[in-house]
């Protein structure tokens, strides 16, 4: 599923084409996706200018001209892909986008795990969808000394925290592993017991690794690809992720080589460093 950096990828490139333009053309080819479109989908749409793409965790929003939101999810195998004169839509182009200038928008999802739907703005953060989410990782509220609340007295290891969107919302497991290793901690320790300069440490990682992860056009692991069609290539900058009997950066120089090992926990792979994260 892609996670908080492939959404922003694809919210720039999405606001690149569609801000300040108009649907002048809504197109929906199938009933539902994960869930079925609202009634009068493709006409609350037509003829309504958007405003303003931002991001909600891994939700995609357009603000529109009439004070609604059009709310995506690409589920897990979702792209949004930027045409012109592209010609007919493919079998998994399930809506099409098409705005004042000609330039198509179009929503494939092969799994149709993804999701539409439109709400209003006003009391967003109250909708179903949103209003068990936590903080944004990349906002400045999301600082040590919250983040440590909101890890006091918690028995859960803490790779399953970051997971947990209820605290952090939009890390998932590629960038939780990641972040971990930056600050040396372990995915098994509890998520209670990491306070003071770890917590610090571990918020400054989470942030520098989501950065740079954005500025990289994301992971394109499976169906990631940006909507230029262009692929991301941060997965060249794992330490850890999917590198499961490698040697650790971190023995670079070093008698005593820390490996890399994958456990399961929650159900997802965890890789880690067993010599650099205590």
């Amino acid at each position: 599923m892609p996670e908080l950096p492939e959404v922003e990828t694809v919210c720039r490139g999405l606001s690149a084409v569609l801000e300040g333009r108009c649907i002048v053309r809504a197109t929906v080819r199938r009933p539902d996706l994960r869930i079925p479109f609202p009634q009068g989908f493709e006409g609350r749409i037509r003829g309504r200018m958007v405003c303003r793409i931002r991001r909600r965790a891994k939700y995609i929003l357009l603000d529109l001209d009439d004070g609604n939101v059009l709310i995506i999810h690409l589920g897990m195998s979702g792209r949004m892909v930027i045409t012109k004169n592209a010609g007919p839509p493919e079998v998994h182009d399930h809506v099409l986008l098409t705005t004042e200038g000609g330039i198509e928008v179009r929503y494939n999802d092969p799994r149709r795990f993804g999701l539409m739907t439109i709400a209003p703005q006003k009391g967003l953060d109250n909708h179903r969808l949103f209003h068990h989410l936590g903080v944004d990782p990349l906002s400045t509220a999301f600082t040590a000394s919250s983040f440590s609340q909101n890890l006091a007295g918690r028995k859960t290891a803490i790779k399953l925290a970051l997971l947990d969107q209820r605290i952090v919302a939009g890390v998932g497991n590629i960038y939780a592993c990641e972040s971990l290793h930056r600050a040396g901690i372990s995915p098994r320790r509890k998520a209670g017991m990491i306070s003071g300069k770890r917590v610090a440490a571990l918020v400054r990682s989470i942030k520098d690794v989501l950065t740079e992860a954005i500025a990289a056009g994301g992971s394109s692991l499976r169906d990631h690809v940006q909507p230029s069609g262009e692929l991301g290539y941060f997965q060249h900058s794992w330490k850890v992720y999917g590198r499961a009997g490698e040697s650790c950066s971190c023995s670079a120089g070093k008698a005593m080589a820390g490996s890399i090992k994958r456990i399961a926990q929650g159900g997802r792979s965890t890789f880690y460093c067993t010599q650099c994260q205590t």
